[in-house]
């Protein structure tokens, strides 16, 4: 299995660091949203959209595309960011973010949004039509992927283990479920709050060939998601330990920036501190 040269790696890390700039200026411009979650899979979403998905922005509803459901749609601006970065959308539309009339609503919007592969909000539902959108592909004998990015606060929600048990039942070796596992919900720890661990055992007792990485170490998204690629019979989960807020100092690990935007001079401060990890990485 070939590895990601350094140039690659280099890429999807500059990547990553723009969706997160994208992240904090869209939220802050908004006044409202979900940084933390949507920086902890900014890593996650930067490997999927320039590496190991067929997609073209030029082509959005190309019926052979493989599909991304962001099933914990709170995180709308991680997946905004991107689609910004690989050209489906203006990178100024980001700061109309939850605008009146703007098609960049607090959740994603496939009807207005080019890029969304469905319409999520709703905690439970998103891994729903992931797993639908599965099945269909095998019913029509088309060979793409669905993906779908799961909170492990989300993950509390009865639905998500339904949506596990009928991909695990038709074997959707073509399904990969990503746990965002940043162990943070918008009520505190996880932990606390309703303990869903160990999400590896779980998983491989619904019948998921399961995988556990660091969802910020690139070598290791690359081979987790080419052993998924890789996998027949059964479908994949990766459990992918983030970091919430990830990349801004003052919000990683932090509750309180689940669901707040920053002010201006909290702005500021992360903005330094992404643009300066965005400078390194251009040296």
């Amino acid at each position: 299995m070939e590895k990601l040269t350094a140039q690659q790696k280099k890429f999807l890390q500059k990547t990553a660091a723009e969706i997160r700039i994208g992240i904090l200026e869209s939220v802050h411009a908004a006044k409202s949203g979900h940084p933390g979650g949507s920086l902890s899979i900014a890593d996650i979403l930067s490997y999927l959209y320039f590496q190991d998905m067929n997609v073209d922005a030029k082509n959005p509803k190309a019926a052979d595309r493989d599909r991304l459901v962001l099933s914990k749609g709170h995180a709308a601006p991680a997946l905004y960011a991107t689609l910004a970065q690989k050209g489906y959308i203006p990178k100024e539309d980001l700061l109309t973010l939850r605008k009146i009339d703007s098609y960049l609503q607090g959740h994603p919007d496939m009807k207005h949004t080019p890029g969304v592969d469905m319409s999520t909000g709703s905690l439970g539902l998103g891994i729903s039509a992931a797993a639908g959108m599965a099945l269909a592909a095998k019913i029509d004998g088309k060979d793409y992927r669905t993906y779908t990015i799961v909170g492990d606060g989300e993950s509390e929600e009865g639905q998500v283990w339904e949506a596990l048990l009928f991909a695990a039942h038709y074997k959707l070796d073509n399904f990969c479920v990503i746990l965002d596992a940043n162990g943070l919900q918008i009520d505190g720890a996880t932990k606390d709050v309703m303990n869903t661990a160990p999400h590896k055992e779980k998983f491989e007792a619904f019948g998921y060939h399961t995988i556990e990485v660091d969802a910020h170490d690139f070598d290791a998204l690359d081979a987790a998601f080419k052993e998924t690629r890789a996998t027949k019979g059964c479908p994949t989960a990766i459990v992918a330990h983030s970091v919430k807020g990830k990349g801004v100092s003052f919000m990683e690990n932090a509750v309180n920036w689940h669901g707040a935007a920053p002010n201006d001079e909290q702005f500021a401060t992360g903005l330094a501190e992404l643009q300066a990890a965005l400078a390194a990485l251009n040296d």
